[in-house]
């Protein structure tokens, strides 16, 4: 017995006893962490999954919903703007509806003039040769564009 109890006792046993000790316990907690690590492991992988799936799947209909605010946004400028033409059109025709307004656009753009008066227009030669060249056919009256037709179509029948 008195060699068990030296064997028991002696430095080196108890060194090689806490080396085994030390060692089960970094073996069990590395155990612990590798258990630890692969449950954290696998739900992270599957809250990934989860995650990636929910932006698949509202990619789309949030892709939609951006389109159509846009849309919603042109249409709605569209509808303003055509109001505002609308109410000018609206202007427009109550301002023709009155005779004076009328009577002021005939003269201006036709050259009517009233029962008894005297119509001329000033014409300067140069600047009549030179408005030809410049101008587009319309700026100037419809009637000027319509005898120019008709003295064109007489020159090509002679």
């Amino acid at each position: 017995m008195a060699v068990k109890d030296r064997d028991r006792f002696s430095t080196t046993t108890r060194i090689r006893l806490l080396g085994e000790q030390t060692a089960a316990r970094v073996y069990r907690s590395q155990t612990r962490r590798q258990a630890r690590r692969s449950r954290l492991t696998g739900r992270a992988a599957l809250l990934a999954m989860v995650l990636c799936t929910l932006i698949v799947a509202l990619a789309y209909p949030m892709r939609q919903y951006v389109s159509q605010r846009a849309e919603i946004a042109d249409l709605e400028r569209q509808k303003q703007q055509a109001q505002e033409r609308v109410e000018k059109l609206r202007d427009l025709k109550a301002r023709w509806q009155d005779d004076a307004y009328a009577e002021q656009q005939i003269r201006q753009r036709l050259h009517y003039v009233m029962p008894g008066e005297t119509g001329y227009i000033v014409i300067d030669p140069h600047a009549a040769q030179q408005s030809r060249a410049d101008r587009g056919v319309a700026d100037r009256p419809w009637y000027a564009n319509l005898w120019d037709g008709v003295d064109e179509s007489d020159a090509a029948g002679q």
